[in-house]
């Protein structure tokens, strides 16, 4: 009776498990040719930018935590910035380096450059909440303080604020600059045909799970409405995108709108971002569960089923892996023989076939704003083998740790692992 029992519910979560992510590839890969065919092919190549009549100012928010070593190449980067009036605003969130000195050593050479000091380190959703109060214009870009912004973005994001008021956020199109190892490379990659490719479908489908943090434009009077960004979660973007959009604000992406980062090269230090990401979603999916009993919340419906079905698919996976080790420790006549989940049959040929499909179509789409992309088609082949478990394990570890984070406790900065300087792409 107990065989029979963990033979059907080994079927029915290995069913899913499987499944599910064959379903969403091709459900992204559909959304992400809706969007190309309805809005991506009819623009120009993005370094012509669009022509706007009278383009309102724009001031450029850049929160710094100990980014001595970053600092100068980004502001110097953002005061080239190709615009008629904008302005660019430094927040030095405490930092325990030189920064804030080194931030008004380029204050004193740059007039468009202000920055403003916090006496002890808030987080950075206090930063941006202190530049956003202390910014002369409505449209506000905000970027990372290592982050390099193309010159014509702004022109990018500004057209959908002009052509719409009822737009509160437009987000940019992240490209990896370090790529000198596997995992910068692997990045590469993701960022096309994971993320790029995700937000493109959502868009499609109607609704963003979340604006980028290292790049995205805001009105700031639906920041103001909204409250401003929260400081008791840990992605704070994660949370502005969902408080702006259930309050009935529109929220876009601009594939156009590049901004070059660092991303983690080591293992340590892309666990660390994978754990505090699955973290943030946790708890935006904790935070506005009750979201899915109100009726005039049904646009968000879609975003927080996907982001269950996430949920309950990693604890799955977690289950059947379990349930095979018991396999292989116990006797037959306890458990019955099972095959190793982990090692790919028919179906997996066929998983691994749709995700390199999923990989190139990514490709091809990016392909006119980061030359090169195909020399990193090859490097794929060890996302799901490294990406996947990473992912997969931050998402069964950061449920418990949302669990018990609770409300009120301040989400402060933490040193990220920018990875290898050396061969930058940028």
């Amino acid at each position: 009776m107990l065989s029979i029992v963990i033979h059907s519910i080994w079927h029915t979560l290995l069913g899913f498990t499987f499944y599910y992510p064959l379903f969403m590839s091709y459900l992204w890969m559909i959304g992400a040719l809706l969007f190309y065919w309805r809005i991506e092919r009819h623009d120009p190549a993005y370094t012509e930018p669009p022509h706007l009549h009278t383009p309102p100012a724009v001031s450029v928010l850049i929160p710094c935590y100990n980014e001595e070593d970053n600092a100068e190449e980004t502001l110097t980067q953002a005061l080239r910035l190709d615009y008629p009036e904008f302005e660019v605003i430094a927040i030095n969130d405490g930092s325990r380096d030189r920064t804030g000195a080194l931030l008004d050593s380029l204050a004193a050479a740059h007039p468009r450059l202000r920055v403003v000091h916090l006496a002890r380190n808030q987080g950075k959703a206090m930063a941006l909440q202190a530049g956003s109060l202390l910014a002369r214009h409505e449209i506000l870009i905000c970027i990372d303080g290592d982050a390099l912004l193309d010159p014509q973005a702004a022109h990018w994001m500004v057209r959908h604020f002009v052509s719409n008021p009822e737009v509160a956020a437009v987000t940019g199109n992240p490209r990896i600059r370090n790529r000198s190892t596997l995992l910068g490379r692997v990045q590469v990659g993701e960022f096309s045909s994971i993320v790029g490719m995700i937000k493109r479908a959502q868009r499609s489908f109607g609704r963003l799970f979340t604006v980028s943090g290292v790049i995205t434009a805001f009105r700031k009077s639906a920041i103001h409405q909204v409250g401003y960004w929260s400081d008791d979660v840990l992605t704070e973007d994660i949370d502005i995108t969902w408080k702006l959009q259930r309050a009935g604000w529109d929220v876009r992406f601009e594939t156009n709108a590049l901004v070059w980062i660092l991303m983690p090269e080591t293992l340590r230090g892309l666990w660390n971002q994978r754990l505090r990401w699955a973290t943030g979603g946790a708890q935006v999916l904790l935070k506005n569960a009750r979201a899915l009993l109100l009726p005039n919340q049904n646009h968000m419906w879609p975003l927080l089923l996907e982001l269950l079905l996430s949920l309950v698919w990693s604890y799955g996976l977690l289950v059947i892996t379990l349930i095979w080790l018991c396999d292989l420790a116990l006797p037959d006549d306890i458990f019955p023989h099972l095959s190793s989940p982990l090692i790919p049959n028919e179906g997996g040929v066929l998983l691994a076939a749709t995700c390199l499909a999923q990989f190139a179509m990514a490709k091809w789409m990016d392909s006119r704003y980061d030359k090169g992309l195909g020399r990193n088609y090859y490097w794929m082949v060890w996302y799901p083998l490294v990406f996947w478990l990473i992912n997969t394990c931050a998402t069964i570890v950061a449920f418990p740790k949302a669990l018990r984070w609770g409300s009120g406790r301040r989400a402060r900065w933490v040193s990220p692992d920018r990875g290898l300087r050396q061969g930058d792409n940028s």
